[in-house]
């Protein structure tokens, strides 16, 4: 369910709001694959399923950078901030990691919008967010992620 709001005053009072839970996304043998090869990192654990099978993990897991790239596909489920002009990705404080994502598992984001301050033109919101694995004891990564928002 994603919370829409109009302009930076609407978005500023939703500063310490819980903004839900995104969609249950699946993480493909071929997404991992696609990712491997836009980043060259092809490391045996995440391409090569008959390998990975005997592995730590039992079977290919995603990359870390991977879980993290989908944040954003999941963050815009939750939160579309119209009547601004720009929205970019400003950074991370804290990335943590917790649990391995498995070929196949089902991954969705929880988040919540811990802060929005004032920027040069604009306004910069902190979100707290866990992407979790369905059926999963921890989450596949923790964040604190920091995005601006111009006019």
């Amino acid at each position: 369910m994603s919370i829409t709001v109009n302009g930076l005053d609407e978005l500023k009072k939703l500063a310490g709001s819980d903004l839900g839970t995104s969609e249950w996304i699946e993480v493909t043998q071929d997404r991992i694959n696609t990712f491997a090869d836009a980043t060259g990192d092809h490391q045996w654990i995440h391409v090569d399923p008959a390998r990975a099978a005997e592995g730590p993990f039992g079977a290919p897991i995603a990359h870390g950078y991977l879980t993290l790239s989908l944040f954003i596909p999941l963050f815009t489920e939750l939160l579309d901030v119209q009547g601004v002009t720009t929205k970019v990705n400003y950074g991370l404080n804290k990335v943590r990691f917790p649990s391995p994502v498995k070929v196949g598992s089902r991954i969705r984001l929880a988040a919540k919008l811990t802060d929005v301050e004032d920027v040069p033109g604009g306004v910069q919101i902190t979100v707290d967010g866990a992407i979790e694995i369905e059926g999963g004891a921890k989450p596949a990564a923790v964040l604190q992620s920091l995005s601006r928002f111009y006019l």
